[in-house]
């Protein structure tokens, strides 16, 4: 039985029921806990919406699991201070190397090599989700490579099937995966052949054609490309960031007026070119590894173009509107992102 809370000798049960508690001379409660990031994405199911900061996500939705803390993204002191407080309890710290869904937020350099030191030194596991940044999207074969991080657990999906099938994996050295034993965990396509020889051919074609390495090497000319763009329009432009091919330009709200994110990305659209917004003033870029270099010139032109001939008209159309309401705090922390 699972309890989420104790008081006196009552004991409440996630759903809120309650009990008298007769166990407590010879029964041990679980108190393990899983840290992880306010600004997360880890996916839409029960226990990691359990972890979101997005309203939208959350609200109308649950129960939740008990048991998950937050720490801000990027803060190695704040991640120590929990760990000091509370380690023995914390079982994992489950973190993206870069956050994708938050708006391509990439952390202060040394930040992975502290939260591994950490994780070691307060025995925690350390959990890398790459489904969005592994597999050679920002340079490297998994993102926690950029510091020379090995994490105890990493999560991949999506380009883990090079686009075929829908596969997804955890890794982890066998001291940990043998805590399961067999019979304790099942999974209804778990093990799937074809899926496991698309994943095969996926990271042989990675490897083979060195996509990692031109992830890099095109990420930047990616970012040079549209920093010259922010030098143009620095009004509108607030920063271009990201690594190899995992990018995100963020717009001023005010520059931008009465239009959002998702307006500049329906007229990018109409020049040829697929992004997608997020939180209202930015806009993530993450085409194919195998893009050349006419095809990021095209896009850069496209947004150029977009800002210089479309903006303004798109502006005088969308007048009095106000795409740009005040950020509501989080319903879990309190935080304002």
């Amino acid at each position: 039985m699972v309890f989420s809370k104790a008081k006196d000798v009552h004991v409440w049960d996630p759903e809120g029921r309650k009990y008298l508690d007769f166990l407590s001379a010879y029964s041990a409660v679980n108190q393990a806990i899983i840290i992880s990031c306010c600004g997360c994405f880890h996916g839409r199911t029960t226990a990691v919406i359990s972890m979101s900061c997005d309203n939208e996500a959350t609200r109308g939705f649950g129960p939740f699991l008990p048991g998950l803390l937050k720490v801000d993204f990027g803060d190695a002191d704040s991640l120590k201070t929990m760990f000091e407080a509370i380690g023995d309890k914390v079982a994992g710290f489950l973190f993206e190397p870069i956050q994708g869904e938050a708006g391509v937020i990439v952390p202060p350099k040394g930040y992975l090599q502290s939260v591994r030191e950490l994780c070691s030194k307060y025995n925690v596991l350390m959990i890398a989700d790459e489904i969005q940044t592994g597999i050679g999207r920002t340079g490297k074969l998994l993102a926690c490579e950029w510091e020379s991080v090995r994490p105890d657990v990493v999560i991949l999906g999506k380009a883990l099937g090079g686009g075929v099938l829908p596969v997804s994996a955890v890794l982890a050295d066998k001291d940990i995966m043998l805590c399961i034993k067999p019979g304790e965990h099942g999974s209804t396509f778990g093990g799937n052949p074809l899926a496991s020889a698309v994943a095969i051919a996926a990271l042989e074609i990675v490897e083979e054609e060195k996509l990692a390495e031109r992830a890099a090497e095109m990420g930047q000319v990616f970012r040079s490309q549209f920093l010259d763009i922010q030098k143009a329009y620095p009004h509108i432009i607030k920063e271009v960031r990201g690594q190899g091919l995992l990018n995100a330009v963020e717009l001023n709200a005010k520059g931008l007026s009465t239009v959002s994110a998702f307006d500049i990305c329906q007229s990018l659209k109409e020049r040829g070119v697929l992004a997608k917004p997020t939180h209202g003033t930015i806009i993530r870029f993450s085409p194919p590894l195998t893009i050349r270099l006419k095809d990021l010139t095209e896009a850069s032109k496209a947004f150029k173009d977009v800002l210089e001939h479309d903006l303004a008209n798109m502006q005088r159309q969308s007048e009095g509107n106000d795409p740009h309401s005040p950020p509501e705090p989080c319903d879990r922390c309190g935080r304002i992102k």
